[in-house]
């Protein structure tokens, strides 16, 4: 008799346990979603340069590089783009563009960046004569 009442007790306990971790998961996956409304995905849209770039949007998910050479993630084909001209970088909810040592330098609304620079919604970055806007939304 005592087997059987260990028996149950062991069974009641695992099914306790099941429903305590299926609570902890649900919840959970409850803040995992509610955190991605929250976060704004940035996007770069291209609205001068050449004609096969212009009106591309780029979601950005990560590090972003713009730059004459095959390996970067905006290929942009002019003499005046060096290798890997630009970086843009996500830090947090914040998008960061970064020169790259380039030789004709990095604009940001105008004015050319010393470092990394904090972008803002609608914001224009030029690399050479190629016109990226910065977009949160």
């Amino acid at each position: 008799m005592i087997d059987f009442v260990l028996l149950i007790a062991r069974l009641l306990f695992v099914a306790l346990l099941y429903l305590f971790l299926f609570a902890i998961m649900r919840t959970g996956i409850g803040m995992v979603k509610g955190s991605n409304k929250k976060n704004r995905a940035w996007t770069l849209s291209i609205e001068k340069g050449p004609k096969e770039l212009r009106g591309v949007n780029i979601n950005v998910n990560g590090p972003v590089v713009v730059g004459r050479s095959p390996g970067a993630d905006i290929v942009i084909g002019a003499g005046y783009v060096s290798g890997r001209h630009a970086r843009f970088q996500l830090m947090g909810q914040n998008l960061f563009v970064e020169d790259l040592d380039s030789r004709n330098g990095t604009g940001v609304n105008g004015n050319l960046i010393e470092g990394p620079t904090s972008l803002r919604n609608k914001d224009v970055v030029n690399v050479g004569d190629v016109v990226i806007r910065v977009r949160q939304g």
